[in-house]
């Protein structure tokens, strides 16, 4: 009993792997056991509605079938399915001629094994999948394991543009477009922005598909980087009465050393000492370079600093030469020189502005003194019984810059009771001074001083002072005081 349902149950497992076998796809399905017709030829192909398609076919059979070439040999193309009796619509062509439902010729010769066949003026509802089936009486088999996907498109497949990965600058490399023939009859053209008229080669690829080719060989440059090649593969359909036309575009993408380096300076011609100047390096390169500042040198050339801009404040240590390199893996290049210059009276203008400013200082001075003296000498004679006291204030302003300055002098004098003599003129009394004002300025400012300025001129003031003795004499006498008069000239400066 137990032996019996071990039995089963080994029944049972085949079965069940059987039925796994015939579920897993449609090849696999009738792939169970070894057919007795084999065809070597492409799984897929692809074809253009208007045009043909040719099917590289081979078959061959099992050693122990019984075919003959000296027989007549017939080959048949089924649709859908192997089966041969099941759906007799599903036969679409025969070459005994019995059945020509599709426009199809073999053109292979049978009795060599040779099942190549033209499948001509195709349109999109001849996709589908295809068998083919040998009949050699009393040989008859199909490939039932060699199903043939044939699928047929409105628009042309794009050709394929092929560049090496790597491109660099100075290199010989052949770029090459390529465009499926699925009907050798009627190949597409090939035309590109490479070159005009390219010749065009058919190519037979190893599973005897078909291919055309156009290719050029080019020295590689910098204007290469960028450069978009156009394809275009244009196809003749309806026996020649129209074309369908198909575009492939690709951007190389050149590597290349540093080209057109240059460099600029901010600002441009002389710079005074002190001032900031601004040096900035650009070059084209791929990839983008690195870049290293050289300042000549009786030494030799110094490396400064690195980076595409340098600032620094000019001095005469900085005076000189520079010049940049730009550096990647492809090489490097060196800018042309550019000349920094000094100007020649940047450092003494200031000392030399001073000097100047010093001696319209002095000659002012003078002029001052001279004028207090005679306007003091004037009033002493006028008011000499008055017993005048006559007094001289300048203020002199001098600007950061050196052409603005501002005199400003203020002379007054007094009349107090002195002794004796002041009695004789005043009441016993008045003891309060009478006091006049006059006022010399003598100007000379610059017109470009700011309000700011006006604001530093206060800020800037030092007092100086010029003393005058001035002596006063009447009716051929010496008029004389308690001590000698004093004419003050304060001047104010930077």
């Amino acid at each position: 009993m137990m032996s019996v349902i071990a039995v089963q149950s080994v029944k049972m497992v085949t079965a069940n792997m059987l039925l796994s076998v015939f579920f897993v796809s449609g090849a696999l399905a009738v792939c169970y056991r070894e057919p007795a017709l084999n065809i070597t030829a492409p799984k897929n192909l692809e074809a253009l509605s208007g045009s043909c398609l040719l099917i590289p076919c081979n078959f061959s059979s099992k050693p122990d079938q019984d075919f003959s070439s000296a027989r007549p040999t017939f080959g048949v193309w089924i649709k859908k399915e192997y089966t041969f009796n099941k759906n007799i619509s599903n036969i679409i062509f025969n070459s005994s001629g019995r059945v020509t439902t599709y426009p199809m010729n073999i053109t292979g010769d049978l009795s060599q094994k040779q099942c190549t066949t033209l499948f001509s003026s195709l349109i999109p509802s001849y996709t589908d999948t295809y068998y083919f089936r040998i009949e050699n009486r009393p040989f008859l088999a199909t490939a039932e394991c060699d199903p043939l996907q044939i699928t047929v498109r409105d628009s042309p497949p794009r050709p394929r543009i092929e560049v090496p990965g790597d491109l660099k600058e100075k290199e010989s490399v052949t770029i090459s477009c390529s465009a499926p023939t699925p009907c050798p009859h009627s190949p597409p053209k090939l035309t590109w922005n490479l070159q005009p008229d390219p010749h065009n080669n058919k190519e037979e690829n190893t599973d005897r598909t078909f291919t055309t080719k156009i290719q050029k060989t080019i020295a590689l440059s910098d204007t290469h980087d960028g450069l978009t090649i156009s394809c275009n593969a244009t196809y003749p359909v309806n026996e020649g009465r129209g074309v369908k036309t198909a575009e492939e575009t690709k951007t190389l993408s050149v590597s290349y050393a540093p080209k057109n380096t240059s460099v600029s300076i901010s600002p441009s011609g002389l710079v005074s000492a002190g001032s900031w100047v601004n040096l900035t390096c650009s070059s084209r390169a791929k990839p983008p370079p690195s870049f290293s500042w050289f300042k000549n040198s009786k030494d030799g050339d110094l490396r400064v600093t690195e980076g595409d801009f340098y600032s620094f404040n000019v001095t005469r240590v900085t005076d000189g030469v520079y010049y940049c390199v730009a550096t990647n893996d492809l090489g490097n290049q060196t800018s042309s020189w550019i000349h920094l210059k000094i100007a020649e009276n940047s450092d003494s203008s200031l000392i030399w502005a001073s000097s100047v400013g010093g001696i319209i200082f002095i000659f002012i001075i003078i002029v001052i003194i001279f004028l207090a003296v005679s306007v003091c000498d004037t009033v002493g004679h006028l008011t000499l019984s008055s017993g005048l006291r006559c007094h001289l204030v300048c203020s002199y302003l001098m600007w950061k810059e050196p052409a603005a300055h501002n005199i400003s002098c203020l002379i007054h004098y007094s009349q107090s009771q002195r002794g004796e003599e002041m009695s004789l003129q005043k009441p016993a009394s008045k003891t309060e001074e009478d006091i006049h004002y006059g006022e010399i300025d003598f100007s000379r400012q610059n017109p470009e001083a700011s309000s700011s300025s006006e604001q530093d001129r206060g800020q800037q003031q030092d007092s100086l002072y010029a003393q005058v003795k001035v002596s006063q004499t009447a009716d051929s006498r010496t008029q004389t005081a308690d001590g000698p008069e004093d004419l003050y000239a304060q001047v104010k400066k930077n």
